[in-house]
């Protein structure tokens, strides 16, 4: 039984500093998962793509013809606030398959430009954020649920280091 996350990255496109790259989005993604209390090793699947691979799935799964920064693809239904538990497992490889990302390589380079920060945090926030949509968190109002999603992001880039300068 693993005790650590597991964390496959692919990418179809050229990835700028792949190293890099895969060590920053592990290190994003394990930081949330602790952020919120997250103890039972996980699998998150991540995929870098571009705008085009972005927008295909955004098409494909959600209907929606147009690209995207992230697409985040739960496992499980979970409720913000809740970890899973060992109980959500899978008995083969004793990891808790929490689901899938899709980041846009393009969007981490225009958004970074345009909010004035680096790619590495644009892509670190991105990562975070998509991995507390697959903990249960949801942003779709303007209210409550969506600040204290905001909190939970703010938190754990604070841990990474990467929080808005004050």
């Amino acid at each position: 039984m693993r005790k650590t996350h597991y964390i496959p990255i692919t990418a179809d496109v050229p990835t700028p500093g792949e190293k890099a790259t895969r060590a920053l989005l592990r290190r994003a993604i394990r930081t949330a998962l602790t952020a919120q209390g997250v103890t039972a090793p996980c699998e998150v699947d991540v995929l870098l793509t571009d705008d085009t691979g972005l927008q295909a799935l955004n098409r494909e799964i959600r209907g929606v013809d147009k690209p995207t920064d992230v697409l985040s693809f739960p496992a499980l239904d979970l409720r913000e606030g809740e970890p899973p538990t060992a109980a959500d497992a899978d008995p083969g490889s004793g990891l808790i398959p929490l689901g899938d990302m899709a980041i846009s390589l393009e969007r981490v380079a225009a958004q970074a430009e345009e909010y004035g920060h680096s790619r590495g945090r644009e892509l670190a926030y991105l990562a975070v954020h998509s991995t507390l949509h697959l903990l249960g968190y949801d942003h779709l109002d303007e209210g409550p649920r969506k600040a204290e999603m905001r909190r939970a992001e703010e938190t754990v880039m604070d841990r990474l280091g990467l929080g808005e300068p004050q």
